[in-house]
């Protein structure tokens, strides 16, 4: 079933229901409609940090340890 087959169903039940369980759906809905994520901007004490190890890594860029290896361990 595609994305737009299921969606049309969907709707479908939603034009059908009566009113009092449109409004017990609705509370799951809107969540379901939220981002799965939020990206927020960095703190003034975070930018510091990343400030601070950028300096660091130009300074010394074999103190860099890539992520892959930090999994890894």
């Amino acid at each position: 079933m595609t994305t737009a087959v299921l969606r049309k169903e969907l709707q479908g039940y939603i034009a059908k229901m009566p009113e009092h369980k449109l409004v017990i759906l609705k509370p799951l809905l809107s969540e379901f409609a939220k981002p799965n994520y939020m990206i927020e901007p960095a703190s003034p004490a975070e930018c510091k940090r990343i400030e601070k190890r950028v300096k660091e890594y130009h300074e010394n860029p074999s103190s860099f340890v890539p992520w892959k290896k930090r999994v890894a361990k």
